[in-house]
């Protein structure tokens, strides 16, 4: 009887042994990752050669800008070079204006540095482009160039003039390796993104829609509505590496649908489970409707852009008019085959679009398939108190670090301030930074190590560039071809960019450990006081930005059910879906629980500004019910902003007696009444009073309220 599970402890044993060869082999570089290392490699040693031959102060600064603005693809370095110049070109003009100025009042200096880092921080977070790089950017900059020449101000126009030129020199030398051997282009990659979307809503649809055990694939819809705030990135980096005009318009297109088909699905999910669990339960025919609606979906291209949804959509049309008018499961049955219908219709334009994407051209004479909503321009939502904050936050640790720079008189506190600057600014706008602080932390320790090791060691046997050029190649190729892996990325990027700078490669060899060593602990003091800063500055977490985004979203069904939203639904869409991709994956961070407020939320604020603007084509006792059922929302969405998320409110019951009524009214006057009206109703009464309710948000640690 013992000998049994002993057996089958030692087979799990040797399974998992069994298996850490293809971990390993995963964590190994592949190809692509070996030829962006060496891509890389190759512009960082010419801008070095080029910055030597030119008697650049600092040639190792030009090298260390190739490894910063280097990618993967064309698009992406040619944007991050041009961003970063144009912000060292910003900070070097402050400098020149300001150290001259108040050099000789130290406090009034460290406390401009330290506005200027938060200030910068805030315009950064504000621009969701590319160009945020050069807010970033400047932001570090300025501490980079100013303070080291405190102590000789008449050198700052010098000093300022040679970092942008070593930095334009690294960029330009990154730009141009990155678009002559072998360039990564962006559309390859946005259409594997694309595709993997897919991939992901059709088995997530098909979880939901088949009554499959949708638990295993819940997390899914985080990922995906994350997934497509994080493709705006690439469609960005697409506009610097393609000619081809047609590709960036179609790819905006792709993305504008994606994200409205995460309301549909979230209410195709509550339909098709409310229909289920009705006394009648699920029709013969609507499972098979839903069973054809996934294969469809899960087809490949150009299948799932084919003439196969216009059969689809005929028999939705006709089981639609099939169905009676004043029936109860009618009602039912018509909402799940409307949001059928326009889930069919989206699909078909979003896999048509793919097809355009892959073609490289669009399609003369396409019209979408879905009008139902008109398309409006991205809005983006900022939680400006937070971003705020998140920049007070680094600008008060550099300005601390000046502060015990100055007070402690230490020779190489200059370094310290400014590795303080750059660890809290990289990931001030992060929830949880501290990994990320801390592989910085890591880099800098590993960078004196590796740069004592190739100083002493290595460099000594380098006569000419060509042999400095195979001395440095191990050590910078490996760690060059994890820079593309977001794991890794940090660790990766501090690493080279430490080792480069405390190589201090010129155009003599002057070894001398002390200042290595001194420069070195100096950044690692700098680190560690950001991370310890930002710790305890901001201890919350992704939990309470999850927080906060549910409460604006609340005060926005508050406003709207009031009717202050100004009219533009299709504004308040844009803005609503914008946050809902910013809210699912933090939700999933912070509880890590398969949380549905936030596709809630978003469609009973879209029903509710639809109500709106109908309400008035009712006849006076429906539009009566609407108004009521209107009023108990803003009542009910302004008591949840007063009070914790795991007390039941019990304007609940009021707006399900309410809500029972409208659509009461409503349906007896179903012949003069918009359908629109209904199905708004239903929506709200689904997303309300969902048949499995849904996970309840976590109390934040910190009172946000």
């Amino acid at each position: 009887m013992r000998s049994e599970p002993a057996s089958m402890e030692a087979a799990s044993f040797l399974d998992h042994w069994r298996l850490v060869p293809d971990r390993l082999r995963a964590q190994l570089p592949t190809a692509d990752e070996w030829l962006t290392s060496a891509k890389t490699f190759a512009a960082a040693m010419l801008a070095l050669y080029l910055a030597l031959a030119a008697g650049l102060p600092r040639p190792y600064w030009a090298m260390a800008t190739a490894y910063v603005v280097s990618s993967p693809l064309t698009g992406a370095t040619q944007s991050k070079g041009l961003y970063r110049l144009i912000g060292t070109l910003l900070a070097a003009f402050i400098a020149v204006l300001v150290v001259p100025l108040l050099v000789d009042t130290p406090m009034l200096l460290s406390l401009f540095i330290a506005t200027w880092v938060g200030v910068l921080l805030q315009l950064s977070f504000r621009d969701r482009m590319p160009s945020n790089y050069v807010y970033m950017l400047s932001a570090i900059s300025l501490p980079m160039i100013a303070l080291p020449v405190v102590q000789a101000p008449e050198q700052v126009f010098a000093i300022a003039v040679a970092r942008c030129e070593e930095i334009f020199l690294g960029t330009a030398c990154a730009a141009l390796v990155s678009a002559l051997v072998l360039p990564g282009r962006a559309a390859p990659a946005l259409e594997g993104r694309f595709s993997a979307w897919f991939d992901d809503a059709a088995d997530w649809t098909a979880g939901v829609l088949l009554g499959e055990a949708a638990a295993r694939r819940a997390v899914s819809v985080h990922r995906l509505a994350g997934d497509v705030l994080a493709l705006d990135q690439l469609i960005n980096h697409l506009r610097h590496d393609s000619d081809n005009r047609d590709a960036v318009r179609i790819a905006r297109e792709l993305r504008l649908r994606l994200s409205s088909l995460l309301p549909i699905l979230g209410s195709l999910r509550d339909a098709v489970a409310g229909l289920r669990r009705s006394p009648a339960g699920e029709p013969a025919f609507v499972a098979a409707l839903l069973d054809d609606v996934c294969a469809w979906m899960r087809a490949p291209l150009p299948a799932g852009a084919g003439g196969a949804s216009a059969t689809l959509l005929l028999r939705l049309h006709a089981f639609a008019q099939a169905e009676a008018r004043g029936d109860p499961r009618g009602l039912q049955l018509r909402h799940v085959l409307r949001r059928l219908e326009s889930l069919v219709q989206l699909w078909q334009d979003c896999r048509s679009l793919q097809q355009m994407l892959s073609d490289g051209r669009w399609a003369d004479g396409w019209k979408p398939a879905f009008t139902r909503w008109r398309r409006h321009h991205q809005v983006h939502h900022h939680d400006r108190g937070l971003q705020a904050y998140a920049a007070f936050t680094a600008g008060s640790a550099t300005f601390l670090a000046c502060l015990f720079w100055i007070f402690s008189g230490w020779s190489d506190g200059a370094s310290a301030v400014v590795m303080c600057a750059v660890t809290a600014s990289f990931f001030a706008l992060q929830d949880e930074p501290l990994a990320m602080q801390l592989n910085f932390v890591l880099a800098n320790a590993l960078g004196l190590v590796v740069g004592a090791v190739l100083l002493f060691c290595a460099l000594p046997a380098a006569q000419e560039f060509v042999t400095l050029a195979l001395v440095l190649a191990p050590f910078f190729l490996v760690a060059g071809s994890y820079l593309a892996r977001p794991a890794f990325a940090a660790l990766a990027l501090g690493l080279s960019v430490t080792v480069t700078l405390n190589l201090a490669v010129a155009d003599a060899y002057h070894p001398d450990f002390m200042p290595l060593a001194n420069g070195c602990v100096a950044g690692i003091a700098g680190s560690i006081w950001a991370l310890v800063w930002t710790q305890l500055a901001r201890p919350f977490g992704a939990r309470l930005s999850a927080h906060r985004l549910l409460r604006s979203a609340w005060n926005d069904l508050a406003r709207t059910a009031a009717g202050r939203h100004r009219g533009d639904d299709d504004r308040l869409r844009a803005h609503m879906i914008d946050r809902l991709g910013q809210m699912m994956p933090r939700l999933a961070a912070s509880s890590g629980a398969q949380g549905t407020e936030g596709l809630a939320e978003l469609r009973i604020g879209l029903s509710a500004a639809l109500l709106q603007r109908l309400r008035h084509r009712l006849r006076a006792p429906a539009r009566l019910a609407v108004q009521r059922l209107l009023d108990a929302l803003e009542i009910h969405y302004r008591r949840r902003l007063r009070t914790p998320v795991s007390i039941a409110l019990p304007t609940r019951l009021t707006l399900a007696r309410r809500l029972a009524a409208a659509l009461g009214a409503v349906s007896h006057d179903a012949a003069d009444a918009p359908q629109e009206a209904l199905h708004a109703l239903m929506e709200i009464e689904l997303a309300l009073l969902p048949p499995t309710p849904p996970p309840r948000l976590p109390e934040p640690s910190t009172n946000d309220r």
